[in-house]
């Protein structure tokens, strides 16, 4: 019996690990996307600037 605990335990932290990572990778996308649009933004700003002059 106490090895199927241990065995739980085991899985559990495994688990809590695992939705920490995914947790952190989808934080890290949305800043990732948004430094992406904010780029994407500002350099097509600067293509109609230079057709003006």
């Amino acid at each position: 019996m106490g090895c199927l605990v241990a065995i739980f335990l085991v899985l559990a932290v495994v688990f809590a690990g695992v939705g920490f990572a995914v947790h952190l990778l989808w934080i890290l996308a949305i800043i990732f996307f948004v430094f992406w649009m904010a780029g994407f933004a500002f350099a097509r700003g600067q293509r109609r600037a230079r057709r003006r002059r």
